[in-house]
């Protein structure tokens, strides 16, 4: 199956939305955009505008250059008209399956045969999503980071049914626009970066109570000695704990195993203490700015981090028995999706092997089978 992607069109106007219809379009692509309402259409358009300026401001494009991209984007709310000669389409509308469900309907009586659809989901089962539609080998994940203008990784999810050909149209089409895609090979909870990532932000609430750590001792043990960006609780804050608490409901309902959850998230989640955009989250923000939590070497210092690390080795450890990606590719979506600074399975050597299975077999002796250790870890000689 080789197939031109010319035109585009991508379905709701969100933060993913419309920043995917920005990358596309100034990738030379022509993009119709998509809402159920005018207004949400001209706020996203008002939002690309903005963002196409502040890259004209920095000299990264030229005025003309940024019209012209502008230009490439028709927003439509009539979905037959938004559809017509779409070679590909990007779903992005909130992570809700019944709105999924009710949207494939419309899209599937709606669509073109030559068009393939693609969505943009960060944890929502593609193999379920597919069965949904009449054409579930045309079908795949393109699962971009937020903000898609910014981050550059994509990861590329085929469903049981989809064949070869869209594998290899999403690979170059996220290449085309600019981003470094990872192939995900099996539709598994989480996919690749959030099943890591995830589990971790309720490990690290676990760690607090049960070692009778503050927040920032674990922060700074997490930004400087398993070399994150960020703290655990700093970067939940900045991603949103809506967005965890989703992501961990969808994760749970579709595997027990992946994840052990801890009240608190959903805590937070209720009281709508969403992190940095509500201004409280695990941590209290003050301004509009975006503020950083003062972490220090020296506060790292007087805490150890192994059983954070063994966690976060043991997910990526079980994504690589159970040849969801290669071990290459697991560290390049954790470099690119939650900014690593080194390799994980470096750190891994760092702290020692043999400490980090330990940490792992004395919590599934105490806290259960979630922490049994992955076989690819016990076996593991770098």
């Amino acid at each position: 199956m080789s197939v031109s992607i010319n035109k585009i069109t991508v379905l709701g106007s969100g933060v993913m939305g419309h920043g995917i219809a920005q990358v596309s379009t100034m990738a030379g692509y022509t993009v119709t955009f998509r809402d159920i309402e005018q207004s949400f259409l001209d706020k996203a358009m008002e939002k690309i505008k903005w963002s196409l300026s502040k890259m004209v401001e920095k000299q990264k494009l030229s005025q003309a250059d940024a019209d012209k991209i502008f230009a490439r984007i028709t927003p439509i709310v009539d979905l037959k008209t938004a559809l017509k000669d779409a070679d590909l389409l990007i779903e992005a509308v909130p992570e809700d399956m019944n709105l999924k469900k009710k949207v494939y309907v419309e899209i599937d009586s709606n669509a073109e045969a030559k068009t393939l659809y693609a969505s943009n989901t960060s944890t929502l089962p593609i193999t379920d999503m597919a069965a949904l539609t009449s054409r579930p080998d045309r079908f795949i994940g393109l699962h971009f980071f937020n903000p898609p203008q910014l981050m550059p990784l994509v990861e590329v999810i085929p469903g049981a049914k989809s064949n070869s050909g869209m594998v290899t149209m999403a690979m170059d089409f996220c290449k085309k626009v600019g981003k470094q895609p990872v192939l995900c090979k099996k539709d598994v909870p989480g996919f690749i970066v959030n099943r890591v990532f995830i589990p971790l932000v309720h490990e690290a609430v676990y760690c607090m109570e049960r070692d009778g750590a503050s927040m920032t001792q674990i922060d700074s043990a997490v930004k400087f000695r398993m070399s994150f960006p960020m703290g655990i609780f700093e970067l939940a804050d900045y991603t949103g704990l809506d967005v965890i608490h989703k992501a961990t409901a969808e994760m749970h309902l579709r595997d027990k195993k992946v994840i052990l959850p801890h009240p608190k998230i959903k805590q937070l989640f209720d009281e709508k203490n969403l992190g940095q955009k509500t201004g409280r989250g695990f941590y209290e923000y003050k301004g509009d700015k975006y503020e950083r939590v003062n972490l220090t070497e020296q506060e790292a210092a007087t805490y150890n981090p192994t059983s954070l690390l063994a966690v976060a080795a043991n997910n990526a450890a079980w994504l690589l028995t159970n040849g969801v990606c290669d071990r290459a590719e697991l560290e390049k979506a954790l470099k690119l999706g939650m900014g690593l600074k080194k390799e994980l399975f470096a750190t891994v050597q760092e702290f020692g092997v043999q400490n980090v299975v330990k940490a792992l077999q004395d919590l599934a002796a105490k806290h259960g089978q979630f922490y049994q250790p992955d076989p690819y870890l016990v076996n593991y000689r770098g």
